[in-house]
């Protein structure tokens, strides 16, 4: 009926990036009542391209969801540009506007956010020259003079994969105690490694120019690599009490369930590593489980009324 709003769904989909629109085309195409409630704040926001995302490599990220928005409509799906303040157990989601939406099933796939380095220029500069992930960015930058920040344990990893697309690569210890079998493997490579805190990052004319420790000496860069702490967007999870692996994210089964009836996961606020095609992939699966649950449920209404 025009004019009145639907406030009853069979799926409502908490997260309007890769992986909720994903799922949202997935249910739509399967004829499921969906709304998608969207708050408008990607991760990857500061990237000015996509990229390993097949047929869309390069594309902008804010184009790659407005196309995705306009797919899902097309099969009757709602967008709701909205922020979802609470998930109950009853599976409503109240929403900051005030509106209560329901579903039979919940989806959320809200993400997650990147905790960088507390260096001068690191935030500023990232998604720009100031990168995480090689196979995101790498072949824009190849060949330019690299520098990887060591954040974590997982720093040495991170260089010994970047040398991949530049030969032209310095390690900058930081704060982080090197072994001496990881230093091994990174001079066996012939990656330099500077000892000392870093400072800041060497910024002009909007151009990362270098990094300079705390002695003042600057060693130039042209792109620096830093392993941000990945940290997952689940208060409304935790709402409920869903349960979470050892590290800390959504737990979920083989299907994308939690341990929460109805109530399911997918994308980065499980699986911190997945790229967007990994995302949207593991979203269409989870869907398809979503929607073969709806199905034994209406087979078990309809044997039960008749």
């Amino acid at each position: 009926m025009l004019g009145i709003m639907k406030n009853e769904f069979d799926v409502v989909i908490i997260g309007g990036g890769v992986a909720g629109l994903s799922a949202a085309l997935v249910l739509g195409r399967a004829r499921r009542e969906v709304v998608v409630i969207d708050a408008g704040t990607p991760r990857n926001t500061p990237a000015a391209h996509a990229h390993g995302f097949l047929t869309r490599d390069g594309i902008p990220p804010k184009e790659l969801l407005a196309i995705g928005r306009d797919e899902v409509r097309a099969y009757g799906v709602e967008i709701v540009e909205d922020v979802v303040h609470r998930l109950r157990h009853d599976k409503a989601v109240e929403l900051a506007s005030g509106r209560v939406v329901r579903g039979r099933r919940i989806v959320v796939t809200t993400g997650l956010a990147d905790e960088l380095p507390d260096v001068p220029g690191v935030a500023e500069r990232f998604g720009t020259d100031v990168l995480h992930c090689p196979y995101c960015h790498g072949w824009e930058v190849r060949d330019q003079r690299f520098g990887v920040l060591a954040t974590s344990e997982k720093s040495v990893h991170q260089a010994l994969i970047v040398w991949q697309w530049s030969k032209d690569l310095t390690f900058f210890t930081h704060t982080r105690q090197i072994s001496a079998e990881d230093r091994a493997k990174l001079t066996g490579l012939g990656i330099r490694i500077v000892d000392g805190k870093v400072s800041e990052l060497a910024v002009e004319d909007d151009r990362l120019t270098g990094v300079r420790l705390v002695d003042g000496e600057l060693v130039e860069r042209d792109v620096v690599f830093v392993g941000p702490k990945f940290v997952p967007h689940d208060r409304l999870l935790a709402q409920i009490g869903c349960e979470r692996t050892e590290d800390g994210f959504v737990k979920v089964d083989a299907q994308g369930r939690t341990n929460v009836d109805g109530v399911w996961a997918a994308g980065n606020v499980v699986d911190p590593m997945a790229q967007l095609v990994v995302a949207a992939g593991d979203a269409y699966r989870m869907a398809s489980a979503l929607n073969f649950d709806l199905v034994l449920e209406d087979q078990g209404a309809t044997l039960a009324s008749a």
